[in-house]
């Protein structure tokens, strides 16, 4: 009696319509895009923040808002691709609105203000709208209205993204609403790797002592096909019974040890040699290290989360387990993947299936300390295994650390003074005129008698004096090549924001567009 195969369902139409992008930051980072609700303050050219707002609407940012009072003008028709003739003399964000909604059917976009909804301020939108996500908005702004997108951002924890274009040159600063932790920070794979060595547990110690109780006497077949990490625990355990139970820890001692590996193969195979051994050989510098705290991690396990809502966060609910973990067993927990090695399948699978079983425990025991936890009870496992596996690359972003004690205008000079000695600046002139008009009464000269009040002798580097050539010529008008550019920079940061997924920068990132150059600065 034949039997009917099963039916295949293929991916669905928004698979294979962010089939690309899916790739980058998976289902859990596509749905929180979605999910999102993006505010655009428009002002000045109004161009950079349009061609931002059209590489979050093409991925499928969930909805939007632009606030514009601007009205069209012929200026704009030659700066801005999204707005034609026929919407001179009419709201720019309504005509701003209307185009880019086009480019993605599942958006959904507002624009205001406008009489039908009764918005006529950006304090009544701020106030009536449902909380947003991330907020944008582009210089020139002036600073009563500055202030209300600062205190929104401050008691919602909204992030800030500030966009300024002019000429040749942009910039953009991310305002982050105090710590802001990333645990899926997408690390290349090789970096991943955590094999443990220097500090096998028992499952593992049996398999290698298993695999090479008789290790000279093995057929060429089995010999050649010892996984690589076998090879190696076996060998180290030699190394230690010749060096007082010590493993090898300096360079000199690798080195030593690695020769023993490659002397250890055999060469009287077809091949020459073996490619397992070659393997173990490669492998002595970047696995064979102690375990240790990293960076990221240490920074985390420092920060005081006295903020309330900061505690009610899950992320440092596991931060505390994760701590409580390292502090008793003076290792992270095990990641649990293998990477390819040469090794017979059935071989393989055992050694992939006790890493595997290690990383369970390991994640099995912060679930409970995260379980114990006030607050704990309500985690889902998944977020907790996540942190496990991404443990050593987990990044905090504080943006209001680096002031701290500090006013602007002592960071902009430390940064100044920074940048200038290794000569390695973009332009910091982009940066000093925030608030600066639209246009008229911006001179070169102005420019740098700004730029001497905050930073004194900067006036008088000679790419600070170029650049303020260069804004004071674009007397407040947008290139679009430059705003196009500095609109896809923006997003992807905004993007990294919203999914929590990749590191987005740290405060400032300033374009050149003379030198084709950017640079990021914190200031």
């Amino acid at each position: 009696m034949s039997q009917t195969p099963p039916i295949l369902h293929g991916p669905s139409e928004k698979e294979r319509k962010y089939d690309r992008q899916l790739r980058l930051w998976a289902a859990s980072g596509q749905a929180a895009l979605e999910s999102a609700n993006l505010l655009l303050v428009n002002s000045g050219a109004g161009t950079v923040g349009a061609e931002t707002l059209k590489n979050l609407v093409l991925p499928g940012i969930g909805r939007f808002a632009i606030y514009d009072e601007a009205e069209v003008n012929e200026a704009d028709l030659g700066v801005n691709f999204f707005l034609d003739e026929d919407c001179l003399g009419k709201s720019r964000a309504e005509s701003l609105t209307r185009l880019i909604e086009e480019l993605n059917p599942d958006v959904q976009g507002s624009w205001y203000p406008n009489g039908s909804e009764g918005v006529a301020t950006l304090d009544s939108l701020l106030e009536s709208s449902p909380l947003f996500t991330v907020i944008i908005y582009t210089h020139p702004i002036t600073e009563e209205r500055l202030a209300h997108l600062e205190a929104y951002g401050q008691q919602h924890k909204t992030p800030l993204v500030a966009i300024h274009s002019a000429g040749f040159y942009s910039y953009f600063q991310i305002n982050l609403p105090g710590a802001f932790p990333i645990v899926d920070t997408h690390p290349d794979e090789t970096a991943t790797t955590d094999l443990r060595l220097l500090t096998p547990w028992p499952e593992l110690v049996a398999l290698a002592n298993e695999l090479t109780k008789d290790i000279d006497n093995l057929d060429n077949f089995e010999h050649g096909h010892l996984p690589y990490v076998v090879i190696l625990l076996h060998y180290l355990e030699k190394w230690k019974t010749a060096h007082d139970g010590k493993y090898p820890t300096t360079y000199k001692e690798k080195t030593e040890f690695r020769k023993i590996v490659q002397g250890a193969a055999r060469t009287n195979t077809p091949e020459g040699g073996e490619e397992n051994f070659d393997e173990a050989a490669a492998a002595v510098l970047k696995t064979l290290v102690p375990p240790s705290l990293p960076s990221g991690l240490k920074e985390i396990f420092e920060y005081d989360h006295t903020d309330p809502q900061e505690q009610r966060s899950g992320f440092w609910v596991i931060a505390d387990a994760m701590k409580k973990f390292y502090e008793k067993h003076q290792c992270l927990p095990l990641p649990g993947k293998l990477p390819d090695m040469k090794a017979q399948s059935k071989v393989y699978i055992q050694l992939q299936t006790i890493y595997k079983a290690k990383a369970r425990q390991d994640a099995a025991e912060i679930l409970q300390m995260v379980q114990a936890a006030p607050g704990g009870e309500d985690i889902d496992p998944a977020e907790v295994d996540l942190f496990c596996k991404n443990a050593a690359f987990v990044k905090l972003i504080n943006a209001t650390g680096g002031g701290a004690g500090r006013n602007k205008t002592d960071r902009l000079k430390a940064a100044a003074d920074r940048e200038f000695a290794s000569d390695q600046t973009a332009s910091l002139t982009a940066h000093i005129f925030p608030s600066s008009p639209t246009s008229g009464g911006i001179t070169q000269s102005s420019i740098l008698a700004a730029i001497a009040a905050q930073v004194p002798g900067a006036e008088q580097n000679e790419r600070v004096v170029q650049a303020a050539g260069e804004v004071a010529r674009a007397d407040g008008g947008e290139l679009h090549n430059v705003s196009a550019l500095t609109g896809g920079m923006v997003a992807q940061e905004v993007i990294k924001i919203v999914t929590k997924q990749y590191i987005p920068i740290d405060d400032t990132c300033v374009w050149d567009g003379i030198g084709s150059r950017c640079q990021v600065l914190r200031l």
